[in-house]
């Protein structure tokens, strides 16, 4: 399966599955809702197993949340995108924003926390 609007990064179940382990979080907290087939595949069904979570995901990939970024120090769904930061191994110097104009990290280089 490659994943739409992602580099072509070949996955499969079991790395789908060693991934959300990885990340510490559910499947269930990896699916993606808006903009995709959620709804009408009745995955708001809370009695869904995981492996049933799972197939679902590599039957439709636009259902995996991104982006879900792998590092030396982890793996992280990193919504909102400045989740990243805590994945880099080195610290931020200097300023930055988010693509949206956010501040996230001040001329200090401190995170600035809402």
């Amino acid at each position: 399966m490659k994943i739409p609007g992602q580099l072509s990064v070949e996955i499969n179940s079991a790395m789908l599955e060693s991934l959300i382990e990885r990340a510490g979080i559910s499947p269930r907290a990896l699916l993606r809702e808006k903009g995709t087939p959620y709804a009408e595949l009745g995955l708001d069904n809370p009695d869904l197993s995981d492996a049933q979570l799972i197939h679902a995901m590599m039957e439709h990939p636009i259902l995996i949340n991104r982006p879900l970024v792998v590092s030396p120090l982890g793996v992280k769904l990193c919504r909102p995108s400045e989740e990243v930061l805590e994945l880099i191994p080195a610290e931020q110097r200097g300023a930055f924003a988010k693509e949206d104009g956010e501040q996230v990290i001040d001329a200090a280089g401190n995170r600035i926390t809402s």
